[in-house]
């Protein structure tokens, strides 16, 4: 689902052959976490781009990818014209770390891993979601990438950045996981009335209303997750209230502030995938 809205270019999945990618990015062996860079960064993350998405006032600092770093995970199956997603991560540190069970829940899924180093809470949002943007337009001249299962999560902070993400591009992004952190683009009541959370940002119009009607979101939280409160009321006075047709809440039980165990990373990927979430 890589549409052209707006002036966003439409690119052809381009697939790779083992040698090829060998070749561009010598470090690269499927099954294994392994760096990659990126030299260009397309249009559509431009400070142009990122200030109408958002509606922002303030103009981005200076960015440039080429001096940007990434991990990639390639499963280990992975073959020329056999399509993967792509599972696109923003952590809340420095270090773009899952736990070996979620890298084997992706491979199982076909998704390809990918994540920036130095894309925490401590870095400003516009680099975090320029990041994210250039990865996934990026990677789609070097494997053959399924348009309908282009995803990007988060935990935490990272979270928060996916959720904006998942709606101001929503034409690159067919998916969200927001894992323990949401954000959301009006003022949302908490359910018990007694706090407000302010509204974070405020997407195009357009690109808002294709993510209300073919985007799909899966918020994440735990009975322990002091993000709690928030992500419910996120959920049911935001996304639900908003109209937005594919979303549901995952709430771990007994699960705190932390990333659940691998299960709940497949429920919430089953979702996207069309299938049915966990508890709520």
């Amino acid at each position: 689902m890589f549409r052209s809205l707006l002036i966003l270019p439409c690119l052809a999945a381009l697939g790779f052959a083992a040698d090829t990618t060998k070749n561009a990015y010598g470090n690269i062996k499927p099954g294994v976490r392994s760096p990659i860079t990126f030299t260009v960064s397309p249009q559509v993350s431009d400070n142009a781009q990122i200030k109408m998405r958002m509606h922002a006032m303030e103009t981005p600092p200076p960015y440039d990818v080429s001096m940007e770093k990434y991990d990639i995970i390639v499963p280990k199956k992975y073959k020329k014209g056999v399509p993967h997603g792509l599972f696109i991560w923003v952590s809340p540190s420095n270090a773009p770390s899952i736990s070996p069970e979620w890298e084997a829940v992706l491979a199982d899924k076909k998704l390809i891993f990918v994540g920036a180093h130095n894309s925490g809470n401590n870095r400003e949002v516009f680099a975090r979601m320029r990041l994210a943007v250039d990865a996934n337009d990026n990677l789609r001249s070097l494997f053959d990438i399924d348009d309908k299962r282009v995803y990007v999560s988060g935990f935490s902070g990272g979270g928060r950045v996916a959720s904006m993400l998942g709606v101001t591009y929503a034409d690159m992004f067919t998916g969200t996981i927001a894992f323990m952190g949401t954000n959301f683009y009006t003022d949302i009541v908490s359910l018990d009335k007694k706090e407000v959370f302010e509204a974070r940002y405020i997407p195009h119009e357009e690109i808002a209303a294709l993510a209300k009607a073919e985007g799909r979101y899966v918020l994440v939280t735990g009975e322990n997750d002091f993000n709690l409160g928030n992500t419910r009321a996120v959920f049911e006075n935001g996304f639900k209230k908003e109209g937005f047709k594919h979303v549901d809440l995952i709430n771990v039980p007994g699960q705190g502030h932390q990333p659940p165990q691998a299960e709940w990373l497949k429920k919430a990927i089953d979702f996207l995938d069309g299938g049915k979430a966990g508890k709520k």
